[in-house]
């Protein structure tokens, strides 16, 4: 039936970007300055994810990551996996922030399909990629740190805004990078991001 197929080719989709989010996590982790929080390609996944899939299948194929990290799979850079990364460790706010990321990115790319204009696209993928994401990623940083820095000795708000710095320059290029790539992907598949067909099974 044409909902199934449907159904099924959405769930393909999920599973293939959230197999590109881990795939993006094998080059590993690069530690800049103070950061507590590494440096990774993932980000660049979930950009991708939300400007292809849009904010339904995109915040799937996350979710469908962050549970298997959390099953115990090494799929986090640096080969990382388990529940201790996603509710102790620095890092763990980040794959919950990728969640929000996604979410923003699928819904408001969708308003400016099918045309896809970059300014708007650039602006779009920017707030989800990097302000949402960071919104939740950076508190959770601090409160961690600050839950296991000495007494009188907190300088996890600096190791924070430190590592923020850094993050800002490659995030940003991989807003460019996932605008140019979504661009082209859009104008070859038109349609990806979607309104439901009436009847349709909804995944």
């Amino acid at each position: 039936m044409p909902s199934q197929r449907l159904a099924a080719r959405d769930l393909a989709q999920v599973a293939i970007f959230a197999a590109l989010i881990a795939a993006l996590g094998l080059p590993g982790t690069l530690y800049v300055g103070s950061s507590a929080v590494p440096v990774t390609f993932q980000t660049l996944g979930v950009m991708l994810t939300g400007a292809i899939l849009g904010a339904r299948k995109g915040f799937l194929a996350v979710l469908l990551f962050d549970v298997l990290v959390a099953a115990g799979l090494p799929l986090l850079a640096g080969g990382r996996g388990g529940i201790t990364w996603l509710t102790t460790a620095p890092t763990a706010g980040y794959p919950y922030g990728w969640l929000l990321g996604v979410t923003v990115i699928g819904f408001l790319t969708k308003k400016i399909l099918p045309r896809y204009p970059l300014a708007p696209a650039l602006a779009i993928t920017a707030l989800g990629g990097m302000i949402a994401v960071y919104a939740i990623g950076a508190p959770y940083t601090y409160l961690v740190l600050s839950l296991n820095s000495v007494p009188g000795d907190d300088k996890s708000l600096w190791v924070v805004i430190a590592g923020l710095g850094w993050f800002i320059v490659g995030d940003a290029v991989k807003v460019v990078v996932t605008v140019l790539v979504a661009k082209q992907v859009h104008r070859a598949y038109p349609g990806l991001i979607r309104k439901p067909t009436i009847g349709a099974v909804r995944v």
